[in-house]
């Protein structure tokens, strides 16, 4: 009997060989896209930026760690991120109601009119990469990405 997983021939083996390739590829392409596109909109924020500015507009104003807990990274990290954001003007802090000693940060009307461009522009972008596509493809590609996102979110909480 022949054992699949020393010879590499296991579906499923090959199956996550061909994830694991396709997500290098996407982000490779993905940051080369955004490099590419020639547009302003693509770059009136960096990505931290509107990675932050969706969270807050989504999930409403929070204090640094509670932000920094819910994107996976260092406190640190994040403070500095949001200094540059509020020397932008994109975020203003305010006291903190729940801690007097800390602030609260919330999206100003300038920085959500910035992530709501990028995004605009992003929605257009994709519109025209999958105008072939079904809308029923579309949709399942949406639908697959978010349940990607969700357990690379749920795992990287475990740790």
């Amino acid at each position: 009997m022949r054992d699949d997983h020393t010879t590499g021939t296991d579906p499923d083996v090959a199956t996550l060989g061909r994830i694991e390739t396709e997500i290098a590829l996407l982000m490779r392409l993905g940051e080369a896209t955004r490099r590419a596109t020639g547009t302003a909109e693509h770059r009136v924020l960096d990505r931290a930026a509107y990675v932050i500015l969706r969270h807050l507009d989504k999930a409403g104003p929070q204090n640094v760690s509670a932000l920094a807990a819910r994107l996976n990274l260092d406190g640190s990290t994040v403070t500095r991120q949001v200094s540059a954001m509020q020397r932008d003007g994109l975020i203003a802090r305010t006291p903190d109601p729940a801690d007097g000693r800390g602030t609260v940060i919330s999206p100003t009307p300038a920085g959500l009119q910035r992530m709501a461009a990028v995004r605009a522009a992003r929605t257009r972008l994709y519109g025209d990469i999958l105008a072939d596509w079904t809308g029923d493809d579309r949709d399942t590609l949406a639908n697959l990405l978010h349940r990607l996102n969700e357990a690379l979110d749920s795992r990287n909480r475990r740790r």
